[in-house]
C-alpha cells in the first residue's frame, strides 16, 4: 500500500506515526514541566523575589531563602494538580472524545503558563517573576493541541457512541488504507474492536465494591496495584527529579543544573531500554532485579555523601561529587528501565476485566498521594539527614524487591482472559507463575507462536491484485482461509 510501512508484518500508516509523535510530545511536556521546579527553586532571582525569610530566620537585610516546608508545598502542588487533572481528564475524554478533550486540556495548560510568566503581583507587591524557560512549554503544547485535531479519533470511543462508520474510517486511516478498500487488516481489527466492545457491554461494569472482593484474587490485585504504585514513588526517583539541582548544589561543582540535565537525559534514554527489557524478559523479574539494582546504587549514593561530606551536608571533594553523580545516574538507569514503565504496564494488564478501570484508578490515586508526600516531605527530611536520605529509599527498594518477588504474577504473553485465569488458580504461587499457561498450550512461547501464526494466516496479505487481497494458505491443511469480515453496518447498542 502506498504511504504505509510494516511493523512486525503489520501495515502502519503515517497518521499512526503522527499520533505517536504527538503523544510523545505530551510526555515531553509532563517531564519538562515536572523537571523545571528542581532548577527554578535554586535560581537566585526566584529566591530573592519569593524567599520568605533570611537564612538564619532573624538577620535583617540578609539574602532571603525559603522555609523548607513552604518549598515542599510549592513542589508538591504539581501532584495535587495532576491528580485533579487525571480525574477530570478521564471524564472529559469519555464525554467529548479523546481529541477535543486533549485540545481543551492543552488550552488550560497554555493559560496556566501565561499566568505564570506574566503575573506581577499577589499577596505582596514584590510577587514578580518571568521565566522564559517556562514559556517554552507554550509552543510545544500548542502543536500538540492543534495537531491532535487532525488525527483520527479513538475507534473504540466512536463505537461506544454509535458512530461505527467513523470508527471504521479511523481504523483504516491508522492502517494507511482507504475507506473503500477491502483490507483484511482493517476488517479484522474493526470486527475485533466491535466484538470486544459488545462483550464488555454484556459483562457490564463492575462496582467499586467489587474491587475489594476476594474471588479470583480481585482484592489481591487491587491491593497489589496500590502497593506497587506507592512503591514506584518510594523508589526515590522523584527525590532526584524534584530536588536534583538542590542535591548537587551542595557538591563542589560549577553548575549543578548541568547535573539535572544529565539525570533527565539518562531517564529519557533508558525508557527505551525498559521497553525492550519488559518485552524480552517479562514483567516480574525486571521488577525484582530493578529494585535490587536501585538498592545497590542508593547505598553507594548514601555512603559517598555521608562519609565524604561535612555534617551540614556539603561535599567539597570533587571525586566524591563525581561518585554521587554516577551513582544517581546508575540509579536512574535501573528505575527508567524497570519500575518506571513496568508498574504502569502491570496496571494495564493485571486487573480483572470487569473492574479494570476502577482498579487502575485506585492504584493511580495511590501513586499521586505518595508523589505528593515525597515532594512535600523530602526537602525537610533532606535538610535534616542530608545524603543519608538515600538509605531510606534503599530500604524502600528492598521492600519493593520482596513485594515483586513474592506477590507479582507473570502476565507476559497472556490475554486479559488468560490473566484472569492465572490469578484464579488457588494454589499457584507468584514465583511459579511464569510457567503457568492456559489449557492447550505447552508454554508461553507456544502462545506467542500461535498468535504469530494467526496473524500470518488471517491478516497478512502477500499480494494485491485488482483491489482484492490474497490470503496465505493454512500451514496445516494447505487451504486458503478467508478471514475478511466486512464491517457491520448495524449499530452497537450503547449504555
Amino acid at each position: 500500500m502506498a504511504g504505509t510501512f510494516n511493523v512486525r508484518g503489520a501495515p502502519i500508516g503515517w497518521s499512526a506515526i503522527a499520533v505517536a509523535l504527538l503523544a510523545s510530545m505530551g510526555g515531553f511536556l509532563f517531564g519538562y514541566d515536572t523537571g523545571q521546579i528542581s532548577g527554578i527553586q535554586e535560581m537566585a532571582d526566584f529566591i530573592s523575589r519569593f524567599g520568605t525569610e533570611p537564612p538564619d530566620g532573624s538577620v535583617a537585610g540578609a539574602t532571603m531563602s525559603f522555609n523548607k516546608w513552604l518549598i515542599g508545598l510549592i513542589v508538591s502542588m504539581l501532584s495535587i494538580g495532576t491528580a485533579i487533572g487525571a480525574l477530570l481528564g478521564a471524564i472529559l475524554a469519555d464525554k467529548l472524545g479523546r481529541r477535543y478533550a486533549m485540545f481543551l486540556e492543552v488550552l488550560v495548560f497554555d493559560i496556566g503558563v501565561i499566568i505564570q510568566v506574566t503575573a506581577f503581583q499577589a499577596w505582596s507587591n514584590k510577587f514578580r517573576y518571568m521565566a522564559n524557560s517556562i514559556a517554552l512549554g507554550i509552543p510545544f503544547a500548542t502543536i500538540l493541541g492543534v495537531g491532535i485535531l487532525f488525527c483520527p479519533e479513538s475507534p473504540r470511543w466512536l463505537v461506544a457512541n454509535g458512530r461505527n462508520d467513523q470508527a471504521y474510517r479511523s481504523v483504516a486511516t491508522v492502517r494507511g488504507a482507504k475507506r473503500e478498500d477491502s483490507n483484511p487488516w482493517v476488517e479484522a481489527e474493526y470486527s475485533e474492536l466491535v466484538s470486544n466492545y459488545e462483550q464488555d457491554i454484556k459483562l457490564g461494569a463492575g462496582s467499586w465494591v467489587e474491587c475489594f472482593k476476594k474471588p479470583n484474587r480481585v482484592l489481591y490485585r487491587t491491593m497489589l496495584g496500590i502497593a506497587l504504585q506507592a512503591g514506584q514513588q518510594l523508589t526515590g526517583a522523584n527525590y532526584f527529579f524534584y530536588f536534583g539541582a538542590t542535591i548537587f548544589s551542595s557538591v563542589d561543582l560549577q553548575d549543578s543544573f548541568v547535573t539535572q540535565i544529565i539525570l533527565g537525559a539518562v531517564n529519557f534514554a533508558c525508557t527505551f531500554l525498559g521497553l525492550y527489557i519488559l518485552e524480552r524478559f517479562g514483567r516480574r523479574m525486571p521488577l525484582v532485579l530493578g529494585a535490587a539494582w536501585m538498592v545497590i546504587w542508593l547505598l553507594v549514593f548514601g555512603l559517598a555523601g555521608t562519609l565524604g561530606g561535612t555534617p551540614d551536608g556539603t561535599v567539597t571533594n570533587r571525586g566524591i561529587g563525581i561518585l554521587l553523580i554516577v551513582s544517581a545516574c546508575m540509579f536512574i538507569l535501573g528505575y527508567a528501565s524497570t519500575w518506571a514503565p513496568g508498574i504502569w504496564l502491570f496496571c494495564g494488564e493485571s486487573f480483572s476485566r470487569r473492574t479494570r478501570a476502577k482498579q487502575a484508578s485506585i492504584a493511580t490515586l495511590s501513586n499521586w498521594i505518595w508523589n505528593f508526600l515525597i515532594a512535600y516531605f523530602s526537602r525537610p527530611i533532606a535538610d535534616s539527614i542530608h545524603f543519608e536520605y538515600g538509605f531510606v529509599f534503599a530500604g524502600a527498594n528492598f521492600l519493593n524487591m520482596l513485594i515483586a518477588f513474592f506477590f507479582v504474577y507473570e502476565s507476559a504473553d497472556l490475554t486479559l482472559e488468560g490473566i484472569d485465569q492465572l490469578y484464579s488458580e488457588p494454589n499457584l504461587k507468584a514465583w511459579h507463575s511464569g510457567k503457568w499457561v492456559p489449557e492447550g498450550y505447552a508454554n508461553r512461547d507456544a502462545i506467542k507462536k500461535s498468535e504469530k501464526e494467526d496473524d500470518d494466516v488471517a491478516h497478512i496479505p502477500d499480494d494485491r491484485k485488482d483491489g482484492a487481497w490474497k490470503a496465505k494458505p493454512d500451514p496445516v491443511t494447505g487451504e486458503e482461509r478467508d478471514t475478511v469480515r466486512k464491517h457491520p453496518e448495524t449499530k452497537v447498542e450503547t449504555v
